[in-house]
């Protein structure tokens, strides 16, 4: 298969898998337009869409991409079934499509139905994971993301993690306000910086990576438990998670 990422909006990806005979899988689609230029610009052949949760800039262009090819297949969880999705799943489904075949994972903590897609080594997180970060918490809690992060940190370190949102460079940023001095952070705030000037796509990242420089996968880190515990009396890793997205959303 072969991985790209189509621009929308002023910082998300829809993301395509597709195949050597042009037969495509198209997650998150916000917009249908960009998607129906890429496609038409390659010749491609939609088979479906995924859906990761019910938020307007994923799935605002469903009704016309289904509207373009009726044959199309939407999956996602129970949230988008007024957004158009026609295949509802939910935590712990399995889905064979185009010779893969996808585990899909309950994540609530953006929204409390979110599910994620995984099929080695792609992960389409949505707004669960990011690089160097991790979604708000529209309508869940602390609590569901921290487990929904935990539970996306156990898949393999070659996962490639194909999250819908261009925020690499801010949420490193604020990594560096916690821990300004951390070398892997350091080093990847370059590279991305690089990036960025290019006008280069910083994502797909890795598990790996996100496991060196993504401090809301590393509640479990003695220096940022130190800086967590001197400017607080919590204990927990769940707190500390609570404690870093409450920083976040003020950064």
């Amino acid at each position: 298969m072969n991985l790209t990422s189509i621009p929308a909006f002023q910082d998300n990806y829809i993301w395509v898998l597709y195949n050597d005979m042009g037969e495509c899988l198209v997650v998150d689609p916000g917009d249908a337009r960009p998607v129906l230029d890429t496609v038409a610009k390659f010749g491609w052949k939609p088979v479906a869409i995924l859906l990761t949760h019910h938020h307007a800039d994923h799935t605002g262009g469903v009704a016309e991409l289904c509207a373009t090819w009726p044959e199309l297949v939407v999956y996602g969880p129970e949230e988008t079934r007024s957004k158009g999705a026609t295949h509802i799943l939910a935590g712990g489904d399995k889905l064979s499509l185009l010779g893969l075949e996808f585990d899909v994972i309950f994540t609530p903590g953006h929204t409390l139905g979110h599910i994620c897609y995984y099929s080695s080594p792609y992960l389409f997180c949505g707004d669960t994971l990011f690089s160097g970060g991790c979604g708000r918490l529209f309508e869940g809690t602390p609590a569901q993301m921290y487990q929904s992060l935990s539970t996306l940190n156990q898949l393999p370190p070659q996962t490639l993690v194909c999250c819908a949102h261009e925020y690499t460079q801010s949420n490193i940023n604020f990594s560096l306000s916690i821990l300004p001095e951390d070398e892997a952070i350091v080093k990847y705030s370059k590279e991305v910086n690089e990036l960025r000037k290019k006008r280069h796509s910083s994502l797909p990242s890795t598990l790996e990576n996100e496991r060196r420089i993504n401090l809301f996968l590393r509640t479990d880190d003695a220096v940022l438990i130190e800086k967590i515990r001197d400017e607080t009396t919590l204990q927990q890793p769940e707190q500390y998670f609570a404690w870093l997205r409450a920083k976040k959303d003020n950064f």
